[in-house]
């Protein structure tokens, strides 16, 4: 009966992230390579109406030690039964569906939202003293011109405190990327490398 209730405590875990973790990788980013694939696949059973897997296994587990099985499903019987509430009514499935739905697509949507602003902002920052070369051409609004970083780089204009001096505004090394110092500097810090395949 305990290899019942652990695939239990996993199946809670999955709807648990299936719930969260959206919201979880606006913190955690990484997370979304489990939640995506945990997600997708609850949805593609509940979506075919077919029995979860993990619920099957439960009942096998609990019918082999001797206990017997439960009907309504994991949700029906370990969170809406207790309730009073019946898991194959109109308005609860509606609830679960909202339930599911809602914090996946904000936090999809936050996620990105936050790709497509840093796409378009990450890695430009005013250029040399000297005219360097790798600038880009003005502003259309008459404002600063803009110098592409190397890729190992990721620096936002918008956190450095103007006017820059010549000092705070040297190219970066390979190794490290350089920014403005000072009370309002924000910090920098190199982007990560791709693994190798």
């Amino acid at each position: 009966m305990s290899w019942a209730y652990a695939v239990a405590a996993v199946h809670a875990l999955a709807v648990v992230l299936m719930l969260t973790g959206a919201l979880l990788a606006l913190r955690w980013p990484r997370l979304v390579l489990l939640h995506a694939p945990v997600a997708a696949a609850i949805l593609a059973v509940n979506l075919a109406g077919a029995p979860c897997p993990l619920t099957e296994w439960e009942l096998a587990l609990r019918e082999r030690a001797g206990a017997g099985p439960y009907a309504g499903g994991f949700l029906g019987h370990y969170a809406f039964t207790p309730l009073g509430l019946e898991v194959a009514g109109p308005g609860v499935q509606a609830g679960i569906y909202t339930v599911a739905l809602l914090p996946n697509a904000v936090g999809y949507g936050l996620l990105t939202a936050r790709a497509v602003r840093s796409r378009g902002s990450a890695g430009w920052r005013r250029p040399e003293p000297d005219g360097s070369p790798r600038s880009s051409p003005p502003a259309a609004s008459g404002g600063p011109r803009l110098t592409r970083l190397p890729s190992s780089c990721s620096w936002r204009p918008a956190s450095v405190p103007l006017p820059l001096t010549v000092g705070q505004d040297t190219p970066p090394s390979p190794d490290r990327c350089t920014a403005p110092s000072g009370p309002h500097a924000a910090p920098v810090f190199p982007r990560r490398r791709p693994r190798p395949r």
